[in-house]
C-alpha cells in the first residue's frame, strides 16, 4: 500500500494568546475528509512564553 500525505499550517491569532479558529478546523477537517484524508499528526510550534505560532496537521489517505 502506498501512501500520500497532505501538510497544512494554520496561522494562530496570537494577540488571543495562540488560539485557533475552532469552526475553521472544524470545516477544514470534515472537508478533507470527505475527500478520503486521515489525520495523522497535528502540533504546535512555539512563539515565546508558551504562545502558538502556527499549528501543523499532516493527513494521510491510501495514494490512487
Amino acid at each position: 500500500m502506498k501512501w500520500e500525505y497532505k501538510t497544512i499550517k494554520l496561522k494562530t491569532a496570537v494577540r488571543l494568546g495562540g488560539l485557533l479558529d475552532e469552526a475553521e478546523l472544524d470545516r477544514l477537517m470534515n472537508d478533507l475528509g470527505d475527500e478520503g484524508w486521515e489525520l495523522a499528526a497535528a502540533f504546535d510550534t512555539n512563539q515565546q512564553a508558551g504562545t502558538t505560532k502556527d499549528a501543523v496537521i499532516i493527513f494521510k489517505r491510501v495514494k490512487q
